[in-house]
C-alpha cells in the first residue's frame, strides 16, 4: 500500500511524466487523469526489481518537485474524485492519443472481444508520418472455426466505440506474445505497424466507404502513406 502519493501530468504520446519550464512535474487538479508516484524514504524505500537494474531505474523518478527527491512510478493512470475517491484509470503503454483523445486500448479490446468471432483482442496504437499521435489497431485471434467477419466487425466498432476509436487496422494471429507477467506483449506489434510487406498474416483496413474491414493491399499502404487516403 502507498504510504502517500500523488497524481502528476502524463503526456501517453511520449509516455513519460510531464516536466515545465523549470523540469519539475505538475500535479493534476480534481478529476483529471494523472500518473501515480509516491515518494521514496526510509520509510518508504524501493528495492529494485531482481537482475533488472534498467527496468528499476525506469520506475524511479528524480527530481519530480525538488532537486534531489525521488519518486516511484506506479506505471497506473489515475484520477482523483472530488470527493477524495481515488479511481483506476489505465496502465501506462495502454493508452495512446489519437485526434487529440486519449483511447484506452483495454476498453477497445474488451469492445472487440464481444464479437462471437473474437477470442482474444490486442490493441495498440502506431505511428503514421503526417499524422500527430498514433492511430489505432488490433491484433485479434479467431475462435476455432470461425471465420472473420470485416462487415460484422465494422457494424460493431461504429456501434460502440466514437470514430477516435475505431482500429482502423487489423490483424489475424495464431497466437500471441506474451510478458512474464502474462501481459500481451506489444512492442513487434507496434514496430511493424500496418506494413504488409513485413506482415504475412492476414491484414486489413478499416474502409468506411463499404462499411467493412477490407484486406490490406500495397497499393492502399502507398495510399495511406501519400496522404491519398485520408486517415
Amino acid at each position: 500500500a502507498f504510504l502517500s502519493y500523488t497524481l502528476v501530468k502524463y503526456d501517453a504520446q511520449k509516455e513519460t511524466p510531464i516536466r515545465n519550464e523549470q523540469g519539475r512535474c505538475e500535479k493534476v487538479g480534481k478529476g483529471e487523469t494523472g500518473l501515480l508516484i509516491s515518494p521514496v524514504t526510509k520509510w518508504n524505500p524501493f528495492s529494485g526489481y531482481a537482475g533488472n537494474k534498467k527496468f528499476s531505474q525506469q520506475k524511479l523518478l528524480e527530481n519530480v518537485f525538488k532537486k534531489g527527491d525521488l519518486y516511484f512510478n506506479s506505471g497506473d493512470l489515475m484520477s482523483e474524485s472530488h470527493d477524495g475517491y481515488i479511481y483506476f484509470r489505465d496502465r501506462i503503454g495502454d493508452t495512446f492519443r489519437w485526434k487529440g483523445e486519449n483511447v484506452a486500448t483495454t476498453e477497445v479490446a474488451e469492445i472487440i472481444g464481444m464479437l462471437d468471432f473474437v477470442e482474444e483482442a490486442n490493441v495498440y496504437g502506431v505511428a503514421i508520418e503526417g499524422y500527430e499521435g498514433r492511430i489505432g489497431m488490433a491484433a485479434i485471434i479467431l475462435k476455432p472455426v470461425q471465420e472473420f467477419d470485416g462487415k460484422e466487425l465494422y457494424s460493431h466498432v461504429v456501434k460502440y466505440l466514437p470514430s477516435y476509436a475505431y482500429p482502423r487496422f487489423l490483424r489475424i494471429q495464431e497466437s500471441m506474445e506474451m510478458t512474464g507477467t502474462f501481459k500481451r506483449k506489444k512492442i513487434n506489434l507496434v514496430e511493424e505497424a500496418f506494413n504488409p510487406m513485413i506482415i504475412t498474416e492476414p491484414l486489413y483496413f478499416l474502409d468506411p466507404s463499404v462499411k467493412s474491414y477490407i484486406l490490406m493491399t500495397e497499393q492502399i499502404y502507398n495510399q495511406i502513406l501519400s496522404l491519398k487516403i485520408k486517415l
